[in-house]
């Protein structure tokens, strides 16, 4: 990790205030939360229509308009080579499939860790969490 560059900066009361709960709530600095929050809000000025949710140790970019994330999207992408077939077959549009295309091509690194862990195989998951349970359920296909 790069080291940080020293930034102050001044904030309203209101602001500061909700940062400052922010913080507290996910046991974090004020500037972390500050440097996390201006992230996010530039990625999502570089990619309009992408956004992000889950919980802060899982942020996760999706593509708005859709119920995918977009590592979901760019799997999907992997198996069909189509942008034409993922328009006709997955509820998306051209424009928010090459938007996925495009953030994939700016952050693979963030995109590939999240298809790999979705790829885990039964035993990759039973090595990581011995308790696993594994149900299969025919009625689901």
């Amino acid at each position: 990790m790069a080291k940080s560059i020293p930034f102050s900066m001044r904030l309203s009361a209101e602001t500061d205030a909700m940062i400052t709960a922010e913080a507290r709530r996910l046991k974090r600095s004020k500037g972390a939360v500050v440097e996390a929050l201006a992230e996010e809000a530039l990625r999502m000025r570089m990619f309009p229509g992408i956004a992000f949710r889950n919980e802060d140790w899982d942020r996760r970019p999706w593509v708005m308009g859709s119920a995918l994330d977009v590592w979901q999207v760019i799997d999907i992408y992997r198996d069909v080579k189509s942008v034409d077939e993922m328009v006709a077959n997955w509820s998306l549009s051209e424009q928010q499939v090459r938007l996925a295309l495009a953030y994939y091509e700016r952050y693979p690194d963030e995109i590939d860790e999240h298809v790999a862990q979705n790829r885990l195989s039964i035993e990759e998951l039973r090595e990581l969490y011995p308790s696993i349970e594994v149900v299969i359920d025919e009625h689901w296909h």
